[in-house]
């Protein structure tokens, strides 16, 4: 469990020096954009489409780290009526459930990745298809750590309540 458990942070910490230099790199070029347009007429034009395509890879990359560190959503009325010996089996079936969401945003991503790799945006000519791998990566990641959570229900992944 140690493993699991370093690989896990060692993956948050990834994901999250990630999403900072791509949100840097975002407040860089729309900063550097907005001065270089009202101050002397010009820009640099592929500083939108790159900070549209960064924005979806922070907003993908953080659900992972949200979902490590079980920080997302969740609606406890239910379970907090129900039996303790009832509990362990309906996470479970949240767990199985969530990762069937997460294999179909994988297979979705992978299939418009595909089909939008040979599409270039206009500017950059990065491919669209860039925008999707987000998508994949995202569905990869997640169904492993759902994955584990359903054969390792011990909430691993999760800080304990109340700390940060």
């Amino acid at each position: 469990m140690a493993v699991a458990e370093r690989l896990a942070r060692v993956t948050e910490q990834c994901l999250s020096a990630l999403m900072v230099a791509a949100l840097v790199t975002m407040i860089v070029l729309v900063f550097v954009n907005v001065v270089l347009r009202y101050g002397f007429n010009s820009g640099i034009s592929v500083s939108v489409e790159l900070s549209r395509f960064l924005f979806v890879w922070v907003t993908f990359l953080g659900a992972v780290v949200a979902l490590l560190k079980q920080q997302h959503l969740g609606v406890t009325t239910l379970m907090a009526l129900l039996p303790r010996a009832v509990l362990p089996w309906l996470e479970r079936l949240v767990t199985l459930m969530m990762l069937g969401c997460a294999l179909m945003l994988m297979v979705g991503a992978y299939k418009q990745t595909l089909l939008n790799w040979d599409n270039l945006s206009p500017i950059s000519g990065i491919p669209v298809g860039v925008f999707y791998l987000a998508g994949l990566i995202t569905g990869v990641l997640m169904s492993i750590v759902l994955l584990y959570r359903v054969f390792v229900p011990s909430n691993l992944f999760a800080e304990p309540a109340g700390e940060e």
